[in-house]
């Protein structure tokens, strides 16, 4: 009995979302009761893997956000390159309203961030924190509203927040890198280069992509690059079809998804989550760091979101997904301003001060909470969805 209900629960699509949501719970709950020496206690506790002194030492926080978050980015390459080749993403035509509302949903929150946070030098690098949207968390509270939604919507937000997550990847490698040493980086290409030949001879086993990209983790996290974008470069190595025709690329998605959605993203959330409230008061909730991101995220995003898909639909540049009307184009607006997972780990990028990052969590969360209601709200009390009309056939190209 108890297993076949945790065979439903996993099955459905809003577990990963669920998952999320009790581990940040179990975060809040644990940095605000007496266990809050020991969660402090035990993230800041030094890990070492070294050889001959040289190696890599870091609290136990460092090796979530660094190692454990580089296999999260490695599944989000292997789900892109898949997009890319074969999936939502192959066409540029069925891109251009999710791909410029997700740009819209990126800029806009972050240009907020800025005008609350102009002229502050110890505040304004968190910029980015309020352009990320959580894709687990968005897609989670989605399935709950079920069949009220048109099946067309979903993948419209799906497709936002995959590019969403490109920007995010890309914004992490522009921005957040620190000083960087030319000489690891050079050897970095060593195992990249490696990959690459691989792949061009279409082998099946993964097992050689998974040490090389180790290896080149390794050497990434010491140049100075952020390290989980090895991650991404390992997965877009992983071909998508071997010699046999079968494919290495779908097997490795297939098997690491579930222990990215239902052990490393909760794990995340757990250590990151944490907002101490106590003592807390208004001014600090209304400073300029939550405020911005709780403002970006609740606002920033339905304009961003909202405001291109608008537009590109009332020039005749987009059509709106079949089925689907502006109630339930806003109520995606207001989902994508679910940052969760990516605002959290863009925040620790951000700062250090663990005062400025408690600040993070208090805006990060409440923005996202505030979104996730008004989005579920909106689109649970949508009428019904029509049946998705079938879009007529685009003529033929040359």
């Amino acid at each position: 009995m108890l297993v076949r209900a945790l065979d439903r629960f996993f099955r459905h699509e809003a577990a990963g979302g669920i998952l999320l949501m009790v581990a940040a719970i179990a975060a809040l709950i644990v940095a605000n009761s007496s266990l809050h020496g020991s969660y402090d206690s035990a993230l800041s506790s030094y890990f070492a893997v070294t050889l001959n002194g040289e190696g890599v030492e870091k609290p136990l926080i460092l090796w979530i956000n660094d190692g454990l978050m580089a296999v999260f980015f490695f599944m989000v390459g292997l789900e892109l390159k898949r997009e890319v080749m074969e999936g939502k993403l192959k066409n540029p035509r069925d891109v251009v309203l999710p791909g410029m509302a997700a740009v819209g949903g990126m800029v806009v929150p972050a240009l907020i961030f800025v005008a609350i946070n102009f002229g502050n030098p110890a505040t304004i690098h968190g910029w980015a924190i309020p352009a990320a949207t959580d894709i687990a968390f968005a897609l989670g509270i989605l399935a709950l509203i079920g069949d009220r939604v048109p099946s067309s919507l979903k993948i419209f937000l799906l497709t936002l927040a995959i590019l969403d997550d490109m920007g995010a990847i890309l914004i992490i490698a522009l921005f957040y890198t620190a000083e960087l040493k030319l000489d690891y980086l050079y050897l970095a290409l060593i195992p990249l280069l490696a990959m690459l030949y691989l792949n061009k001879q279409r082998i099946h086993p993964i097992g050689p992509f998974l040490l090389l990209g180790t290896v080149m983790w390794f050497f990434v996290l010491k140049s100075g690059v952020h390290a989980t974008l090895a991650g991404v470069l390992t997965a877009f190595m992983i071909p998508l079809k071997d010699r046999w025709g079968k494919s290495p690329l779908h097997s490795v998605e297939h098997a690491v998804t579930p222990y990215v959605l239902y052990v490393i993203v909760p794990i995340f959330a757990f250590a990151n989550a944490g907002v101490v409230l106590t003592g807390l008061t208004w001014d600090q909730v209304f400073a300029p760091i939550p405020l911005g991101i709780a403002a970006g995220l609740i606002v920033g995003k339905q304009i961003g979101v909202f405001g291109v898909t608008w537009v590109l639909v009332k020039t005749g540049v987009a059509r709106l997904p079949n089925g689907a009307n502006w109630r339930h184009i806003y109520g995606i607006a207001c989902l994508a301003g679910i940052g969760f997972t990516m605002s959290l780990f863009i925040g620790g990028l951000s700062y250090t001060d663990q005062t400025l990052m408690n600040e993070v969590r208090i805006g990060v969360l409440g923005g996202s909470l505030i979104s996730g209601l008004m989005g579920y709200l909106i689109l649970a009390t949508a009428p019904a969805a029509e049946k998705d009309r079938v879009a007529p056939e685009a003529p033929a190209e040359a």
